[in-house]
């Protein structure tokens, strides 16, 4: 038997039994984990109020070692504590409601192995959600932000200045998701397209944190923007975002 505790946000819950739920998290320390916590579907619990998605918590997980596991083979949350309730700011509002659904499902498909670490995805949606819980940018691109740095720390980096197949310094015309960003003249390949300039600079700021650029950009650019990283994502990740369809543009 051991106890073990960890940090994490909330990315969907499933209903198990007539009172218990399964709990998918995002830990710091050990990735995505998926517990058995027992009564908070019960009306009275207050347990089951501080596990729903988007909440950033404390939990204490108690599994049973030798293969005598809890539940469908998951530990059971025994304790938690919030330690921040991004929901209340976020379901409150269609456009944060929809781009925080993208967020925790994205950060859900890059972590597919239960139990390996994957750090700098945690901090990243820690980050994204407390900004889009404060409304401190436009909702589509805290979003945006998101995806591309998710894309990032998991070596999918794309380029908007230099080309990415042969290192041309930009600014570069054509854009392809399968030779990784903006590419030349030269290296263009079948299915590239010509954004506009603003739409790619608008997409290198989100990259870089530059906000004063982004907060600045047109919706046009940004809609523009929005469709390059939706089809980058969905080459890295074979498939798309059912939650995307839903975002507010």
């Amino acid at each position: 038997m051991s106890l073990f505790r960890d940090d994490g946000i909330v990315l969907r819950t499933q209903k198990l039994g007539e009172a218990d739920r399964i709990i998918s998290l995002l830990t710091r320390n050990n990735g995505r984990v998926r517990a058995v916590a027992r009564g908070v579907r019960r009306t009275k619990s207050k347990f089951g109020a501080r596990l729903e998605p988007f909440s950033h918590v404390d939990v204490q997980f108690f599994s049973r070692g030798g293969g005598e596991l809890i539940g469908r083979g998951l530990p059971l949350c025994t304790q938690s504590e919030t330690i921040a309730p991004y929901g209340s700011a976020i379901v409150t509002d269609y456009a944060r409601y929809t781009a925080g659904t993208a967020m925790l499902e994205t950060a859900e498909r890059f972590t597919d192995h239960e139990g390996e670490p994957a750090v700098q995805q945690y901090l990243l949606l820690v980050g994204a959600l407390r900004t889009l819980a404060a409304g401190e940018h436009e909702p589509h691109l805290v979003l945006d932000a998101f995806l591309l740095r998710s894309l990032a720390v998991n070596g999918y980096a794309p380029s908007f200045d230099d080309c990415a197949k042969c290192g041309m310094p930009g600014p570069n015309r054509f854009f392809s998701v399968g030779a990784g960003g903006v590419i030349c003249g030269e290296c263009r390949v079948p299915g590239s397209v010509v954004p506009s300039a603003e739409s790619l600079t608008l997409l290198g700021a989100l990259l870089t944190g530059d906000w004063e650029t982004a907060d600045a950009c047109e919706l046009r650019h940004a809609r523009e923007g929005s469709g390059l990283v939706a089809a980058y994502l969905s080459w890295h990740l074979e498939r798309g975002l059912r939650s995307l369809r839903y975002v507010e543009k």
